[in-house]
């Protein structure tokens, strides 16, 4: 099956397989598996922070973060489409006791100016703003990117009131590529930031949260309340460490095969879809057509060995990785064009 569901889909490779099997390992709760610290010293390394620290997901690495850099009661901003504010179950609020102000954006970009109208003055009516939120790349908007620019601006602003900026950059490495710049360049102003190893860089399992000692110090605490203190996760990291290794450099193939997705569907009739947004490994489309419904299309993909899942009654996302091939892209195209070049 070509499966275009997620790149949280991807198998590890041969090569991880065979780290984690000889990965030397200790106990990381007491900061003695040395594939565990290495992986941190890379990550931080990469990402221009002073250390990291391995989490379980991306959605821990954000819930940590937050907890580290807030108080309960205070207000997180956060860009109406945010991955945190659909997809991790409430945990900002749940957890962190964080009020959720969001804002309206362009391909998942908010306007600084409504950003620093939205960081209220500290008065004794309004909840103090604890944090500003990026996610880069933007997962509802098409895995579109936030450049250096915009994320220094809003870095500047918030940081001008005292208030903190995370970034869950989940695809950050993404960003970067598409971009043309480093992935330090991205989050140089963050005071944290977390990245997936088990999204497009394909590892197994685990995330990284980045930023200075002390916070990393707070955020290894509330990694431990929240059960995310693992001992011998060495066997963890070693998938990590190849994947930054041998996964970065190729990221650019996914992004390609997703642009010649994105442009086979353009062409189709009852397609809407902003190539605009097609930046990194997403492509995000809408089906408006009387003789077949987006549940309809992924079941006929399915006939030709695709895996695919609609996010509404119109709008379904693809995304390209490592497993897809470009050979198994153009099996893609071929199918889609049969299955909607037929006219509606």
């Amino acid at each position: 099956m070509i499966d275009l569901r997620s790149d949280t889909k991807t198998k590890p490779t041969e090569a991880m397989r065979q780290a984690m099997a000889e990965a030397e390992v200790g106990d990381d709760v007491d900061r003695e598996d040395p594939t565990v610290n290495k992986l941190e010293a890379v990550a931080a390394e990469l990402l221009g922070k002073e250390t990291g620290l391995l989490v379980t997901s991306g959605t821990q690495g954000n819930i940590v973060s937050l907890l580290s850099l807030t108080e309960s009661g205070q207000k997180l901003i956060l860009e109406q489409d945010a991955h945190m504010f659909h997809y991790e179950r409430g945990g900002v609020a749940r957890l962190a006791g964080l009020m959720v102000h969001t804002l309206p954006g362009r391909y998942g970009t908010m306007d600084p100016e409504e950003v620093e109208t939205a960081i209220w003055p500290d008065e004794i009516h309004r909840a103090p703003t604890g944090a500003v939120a990026l996610e880069n790349t933007h997962n509802r908007a098409g895995g579109t990117c936030l450049s250096v620019g915009h994320t220094n601006d809003i870095c500047e602003i918030a940081h001008r009131h005292g208030v903190p900026v995370h970034i869950d950059g989940a695809r950050i490495f993404d960003a970067a590529v598409a971009l043309g710049v480093e992935a330090r360049e991205l989050v140089a102003d963050a005071d944290s930031v977390t990245f997936c190893l088990s999204k497009s860089l394909g590892a197994p399992v685990g995330s990284v949260i980045c930023g200075e000692a002390a916070f990393i110090t707070r955020a290894r605490e509330y990694r431990k309340i929240l059960g995310g203190g693992m001992r011998q996760a060495g066997i963890i990291a070693a998938a990590g460490l190849v994947a930054l290794e041998q996964e970065l450099p190729r990221l650019h193939e996914d992004h390609q095969k997703a642009r010649r997705v994105a442009e086979v569907l353009a062409a189709l009739p009852g397609v809407r879809l902003d190539l605009a947004t097609v930046q990194t490994n997403m492509v995000l489309f809408e089906l408006h057509r009387d003789d077949v419904t987006a549940m309809q299309l992924c079941e006929r993909l399915a006939g030709y060995d695709i895996n695919a899942k609609p996010r509404s009654e119109v709008e379904i996302r693809f995304v390209l990785h490592r497993d897809i091939s470009f050979s198994d892209t153009e099996r893609v195209c071929v199918a889609l064009e049969e299955v909607l070049g037929r006219g509606n």
